[in-house]
């Protein structure tokens, strides 16, 4: 009898396999070493093949696909509700096997590897970007100690950075100027690392047409367009923009009942470097918009007159999140509304 569906936990070099026969008998739960994957499934007729969404699964689902069988990647939130009980890599594939035959499960669109090649930009960017916040608040904080009063803000640090290294250092024990001087340099190196990865993204946004058709709408640059693209692709796996808002976790949570409707605040239940981009984007827009009102739809000055900027900012990216999905899945620019 063939073997009709597979649940594959996937790990570092055990992984579990848990198959099923057509009529819902066990064929199979075992594990397999890492070099023995792709043989097991190369000698199995094709069959749907689940796997939870997670380092890693993008590449074996395109490997698994080439041997023709058909591979669904889940988030793994969803596969929680199936483990029987107990944790173990066996109770976790019998459940991935359950999960990947529900007719309404949601499912991850398998990135390419450009669009992976893509996202290491960004989380290499991101990682640096968090060094150099913590570098930042080393410096202040060890010359706060000597009464040193470092002003707030990036461009002041990287200016007494360069101050320093130039050398213009503050009067202090020579043990406590060589940390600062460290410090300094660091800061510096960081830095650099980071507007390399920013050009790097730019030219990205340049090769990519789906990434040019993006930057057409108001507020998403480079770096926002380019991970969304290299995120989720051409946005088909969405049905409407709201659930693509719903997945950036941009919407706010239901907690409705007996008829009556009760919303709560933002689920933020998703991708959370994508939510955080169009926040910081429609917040550095909420500025221009206070500074020039005519020149922007009323409907942003209507959202900024009722409600608080950070309320405000999040209701715009979620509005955003509706445009970016309709223009990825046209494939068309973003048109301004005119009155």
């Amino acid at each position: 009898m063939q073997v009709t569906t597979i649940g594959l936990d996937l790990a570092k070099n055990v992984f579990q396999v848990h198959g099923i026969y057509k009529d819902g008998e066990v064929a199979f739960n075992c594990a397999l070493r890492r070099s023995q994957v792709q043989s097991f499934f190369e000698s199995l007729e094709p069959c749907l093949v689940g796997i939870e969404a997670c380092g890693t699964s993008h590449h074996w689902a395109r490997e698994i696909s080439k041997l023709g069988h058909n591979v669904k990647l889940i988030p793994p939130v969803y596969v929680k509700p199936y483990v029987k009980r107990g944790k173990s890599d066996a109770v976790d594939a019998e459940a991935i096997c359950e999960a990947v035959t529900r007719p309404t499960m949601r499912f991850v669109e398998v990135k390419t590897p450009d669009q992976q090649a893509i996202l290491a930009v960004h989380r290499t960017r991101d990682l640096i970007v968090r060094q150099r916040t913590q570098t930042i608040n080393m410096l202040r904080a060890q010359l706060a100690e000597f009464g040193i009063i470092l002003p707030q803000g990036i461009y002041h640090a990287l200016g007494f950075a360069k101050d320093c290294l130039n050398g213009e250092q503050p009067d202090l024990p020579e043990v406590a100027g060589d940390v600062i001087f460290e410090l300094c340099d660091q800061l510096l190196f960081l830095h650099s690392k980071i507007l390399h990865c920013s050009r790097e993204m730019t030219q990205i946004a340049k090769r990519e047409k789906r990434v040019a058709l993006l930057r057409t709408i108001p507020g998403v640059g480079p770096i926002t367009a380019s991970a969304i693209v290299a995120t989720i692709g051409s946005g088909k796996q969405f049905n409407n923009g709201r659930e693509f808002a719903a997945w950036l976790g941009l919407t706010p949570l239901n907690k409705s009942s007996g008829g009556k409707e009760r919303l709560g605040h933002i689920s933020k239940m998703g991708d959370q470097y994508i939510r955080r981009l169009l926040v910081l984007g429609m917040t550095s827009r909420i500025r221009s918009i206070r500074a020039e009102p005519e020149k922007f739809d009323p409907w942003f000055a209507d959202i900024l007159s009722r409600k608080p900027s950070r309320l405000a900012a999040i209701t715009m990216a979620n509005k955003t999140a509706r445009m970016i999905w309709a223009v990825l899945t046209r494939n068309e620019p973003y048109k301004v509304r005119t009155a």
